[in-house]
């Protein structure tokens, strides 16, 4: 039935009703892109557009590859401390605004150049809200910028981002030959730096200013929820454990301590059950405190408790407040109970563009049972969210506070897909692994420098040895890999092909020169990078690379030049994805923690796309002559 259909419709007409669904699907943001591309796949071959047995040749292309090897590489980075040693020195900046954004936001540039962009982010994104806080400064103002600057980075080495990647295997599958390793710098050197300085000196006063808006005390306002309630001979919770107590209110309210003969446990720890006298320490509005008391006959500690009861409640909630670590206060102010601070590990963590919790309830996930954490609130927008826990659905960019094992939290949350933001410390690896981190990648380098070993076999050696002598743990490796990310270019790689196969390149490349014609073939390539970078702020920046490459090719052939410049112009712009914060998920992860709107991307996107533009397209041409 599908043949007979697509028999009678050309293949070009069926390749942009395929595109067309898709990119549909990728800005209605409702299913997960990696999801969306393999819909795409199996429709392209179910219509003849991909021959079925080339339908996962995607997946072991050498772009794919390489992409992985780089993941796991950045991760050995980190693992080894090479980047913490890095971020100890950023902190070390001072109280100028300014000052606070070259280090910051020149440092990220220089990792993203050898690392992947988003990890390299997600490494300094701790460290800029440390250094918010500490210096009293809006971190609106500092994350912005950090994620902007982690794109222009990528720009300026083969192995800096996807686009690269996959535009250097592009132009071997045409000639022969890929771009090297520093083929990208001279154009992605200029216009990262371009970028810093407009960055630097311009762009961050086009950021909002949400003043202590999205900081960690106004999002998370513990205090304002935070309540003592007591276990009486007569209520229901007594005899209970906290697990059957939530079953029993039905709902997901968070225990953070519970406080027996003086000593207070960890509400994620215990396991016990309630009895008579037994003090919890909660999170909870007017309505849930109603629910507990209809439900479980907790009641209020009452007003009649000494002063040295409610003084040892009031460090109590300064414990909380501030992440429950014993050796901080211990000299400062015994609480009169004598309560233990020990183990009230609070922690906040962004959700990222790939983690297992979008979409998902607390409840889907089990965080309890399953990860050992106590979801407490969730932030979105810069603000807390007011509706209960149970009912909320997570979204990336969401900000969470957790309590959880300290022990365990960052193995939890590596699981969950989210990253630590508060009360991250630096962890420096062993001198050791250290210099054997660096001396696999110099080898690496080196052997693709002088054509030695393909990109894709070279990186993937070092990865590999990476993992041999320990530098990484195998599951690490595992775990460092971009399950979505990689599964987007194995199965958009083959529908891209199809855009080529099927003439649909050369139709949008046949238009393009028609309304060129009586124009310099530099309109034309200007033309192509508006295009591209359009397409990259509402869909992946691979995907738009994936999709534009064959056009460029088409437009190259069609007016007898050289091809380098059209796939350097799609490079460039496919990774100038600054108008959104769907475009990048660099741009997602700074959305919670900055308080940011999506209307505020553009403010400073917009111009620092003409900066780069402006830049690049004179560069390109300087280089790469057509």
């Amino acid at each position: 039935m599908i043949d007979s259909i697509a028999s009678g419709v050309a293949p070009s007409t069926l390749v942009f009703l395929v595109l067309g669904a898709t990119l549909v699907a990728f800005m209605w943001g409702r299913f997960r892109y990696d999801l969306v591309a393999l819909c795409a796949l199996l429709v392209s071959v179910v219509l003849g557009l991909v021959p079925a047995d080339e339908a996962f040749s995607g997946f072991g292309h050498p772009a794919v590859i390489t992409v992985a090897a780089v993941l796991v590489l950045s991760r050995g980075f980190e693992r080894a401390g090479v980047v913490d040693l890095i971020a100890e020195q950023v902190l070390k900046a001072g109280d100028r605004l300014l000052l606070q954004l070259m280090v910051l936001v020149g440092t990220v540039v220089v990792l993203s150049g050898v690392m992947n962009n988003v990890g390299a982010l997600a490494l300094l994104l701790p460290v800029a809200l440390r250094l918010a806080r500490e210096h009293n400064t809006s971190p609106s103002l500092l994350l912005m910028p950090l994620a902007f600057g982690s794109l222009l980075g990528g720009l300026t080495t083969l192995i800096g981002t996807p686009p690269n990647i996959i535009i250097s295997s592009y132009r071997g599958n045409i000639t022969g030959e890929n771009f090297s390793l520093f083929s990208f710098f001279p154009v992605g050197a200029s216009v990262a730096l371009a970028g810093l300085a407009f960055i630097v000196l311009v762009g961050w006063r086009l950021t909002p200013r949400r003043t202590g808006q999205a900081a960690s005390a106004d999002m998370f306002d513990t205090a304002s929820y935070l309540v003592e309630l007591k276990v009486g001979e007569d209520a229901r919770a007594n005899g209970l454990t906290l697990q059957q107590l939530r079953e029993e209110i039905d709902d997901a309210i968070p225990v953070l301590a519970v406080v027996r003969d003086d000593k207070r446990r960890a509400g994620y720890a215990f396991y016990n059950t309630l009895k008579a006298g037994d003090i919890l320490l909660l999170e909870a509005d007017p309505e849930e405190l109603k629910l507990l008391e209809d439900k479980a006959g907790l009641s209020l500690v009452g007003e009649h408790e000494d002063a040295e009861e409610e003084q040892g409640a009031s460090q109590a909630r300064e414990n909380v407040m501030t992440g429950g670590d014993a050796g901080e206060h211990a000299g400062e102010k015994k609480a009169a109970h004598n309560v233990d601070t020990e183990g009230l590990q609070l922690v906040e963590a962004v959700v990222r563009t790939d983690s297992m919790m979008t979409n998902r309830s607390v409840r889907q996930l089990r965080l309890h049972h399953q990860f050992g954490l106590h979801l407490v609130a969730v932030a979105r927008d810069g603000s807390r969210l007011k509706q209960r826990l149970r009912d909320i659905r997570f979204q990336a960019g969401d900000v969470l506070l957790l309590q959880g094992s300290e022990k365990e939290m960052h193995e939890s949350l590596a699981t969950l897909g989210c990253l630590p933001l508060a009360n991250r410390e630096l962890t420096f690896g062993q001198p050791r692994k250290m210099a054997f981190a660096l001396g696999i990648f110099a080898l690496a380098i080196v052997s693709m420098l002088f054509d030695l070993l393909p990109a894709a076999v070279a990186l993937t050696g070092a990865a590999v040895i990476t993992l041999l002598i320990g530098v990484l743990p195998l599951r690490d490796g595992y775990q460092a890999i971009d399950g979505p990310v990689i599964v987007l270019l194995g199965a958009m790689l083959p529908v891209g092909k199809a855009l080529e196969t099927s003439g649909g390149a050369q139709l949008i490349a046949d238009a393009m020169m028609q309304a060129g014609s009586q124009w310099p073939v530099v309109v034309t390539l200007s033309g192509l990078f508006v295009l591209s970078m359009v397409l990259s702020n509402v869909v992946n920046n691979a995907a738009a690379a994936l999709l534009m490459a064959p056009i460029g090719a088409s437009l190259a052939q069609g007016f007898g030049v050289s091809l380098d410049p059209f796939l350097m112009v799609i490079a460039v712009s496919a990774s100038c994805a600054f108008l959104t914060p769907i475009g990048h998920q660099s741009n997602t992860l700074v959305l919670g923690p900055g308080g940011y709107r999506f209307g505020d991307y553009w403010k400073l996107g917009l111009p620092l796309s003409l900066t780069v533009m402006a830049v690049a397209i004179p560069m390109i041409l300087w280089r790469w002559p057509l």
